[in-house]
């Protein structure tokens, strides 16, 4: 994910922004959010390490996913199911062969679970954080470094409308600086939590660093969760990131690999509440 790949994602946003407000004015999309139920809220365990488990069929660095010709929605609900606390749903189509479809079936079989759907995808306009309550999300993914200051408070205004989650993502200490500052103006909302992010994928080789993690923990916001991103396949990352203040991991390319994932969501939260 280089500066020029966010660049050509935020571009390529603008223009599904452009066509879907075309087939669908806001105020009819509006109306259609207002008449899905409330948001599924993010609900933490008490031993203080949860993970959130994510739906991707593709990735730009790896390829192809194993697990694609599975139903999106039992997939979901298996994820719920063996203990996550929210199933991150990619809807980006041109490098991660998302759609609001897959994110509208996620939804609709979590229904009844306590672990709501999170829109992942490079929003840039508060009309998408309303597309993803009409498709039943509870969260929503917020990518600072793509977007201006004026932009990341339109969307977490949005996002607290709709009642919705904000899992705030950081690449490095500049990030995490903006992020501190955001926090400090929008945290502290129960309704609408902030969650502090950090990815540990490097912009520029697109490799994963797994030390950045543990180098930049402490400089996350404490007044809010933190979340571990990118890279985590076992137990034992699980175990030393809950060691220095992670409250959740967010797991998608391990999961949608493995040939059994409930084992996987299962040790991985059993090793990080031990450790918590």
């Amino acid at each position: 994910m280089s500066a020029d790949f966010l660049r050509e994602m935020a571009a390529a946003s603008r223009a599904r922004l452009k066509a879907a407000r075309e087939e669908v004015p806001e105020p009819v999309l509006r109306n259609r959010a207002l008449a899905t139920t409330p948001p599924t809220p993010l609900r933490l365990h008490p031993l203080k390490f949860d993970l959130i488990a994510e739906i991707k069929l593709r990735s730009p660095a790896a390829g192809q996913l194993q697990g694609q010709g599975g139903a999106l929605g039992s997939r979901a609900r298996q994820y719920a199911t063996a203990g996550a606390a929210a199933v991150s749903v990619l809807t980006e189509p041109t490098r991660f062969d998302g759609s609001l479809i897959h994110l509208k079936e996620a939804a609709a079989c979590l229904a009844g679970t306590a672990a709501p759907a999170m829109r992942k995808d490079f929003l840039v306009d508060p009309y998408q954080i309303v597309e993803a309550r009409a498709a039943g999300a509870g969260g929503v993914l917020v990518i600072l470094r793509m977007l201006s200051r004026a932009q990341t408070e339109d969307l977490i205004l949005e996002a607290r409308e709709q009642q919705l989650f904000v899992l705030l993502e950081a690449f490095d200490e500049a990030d995490i600086e903006l992020m501190h500052a955001v926090v400090d103006r929008h945290g502290g909302n129960a309704a609408s939590p902030l969650l502090a992010g950090l990815n540990c994928r490097d912009l520029s080789s697109l490799q994963i660093v797994p030390e950045r993690l543990e180098a930049l923990a402490e400089r996350l916001p404490a007044s809010v969760p933190r979340v571990a991103e990118s890279g985590l396949t076992t137990a034992d990352d699980a175990r030393r990131l809950a060691a220095v203040g992670y409250r959740l991991a967010l797991v998608g390319s391990a999961l949608m690999r493995a040939a059994n994932h409930a084992p996987l969501i299962e040790s991985m939260l059993a090793a990080g509440r031990h450790h918590a």
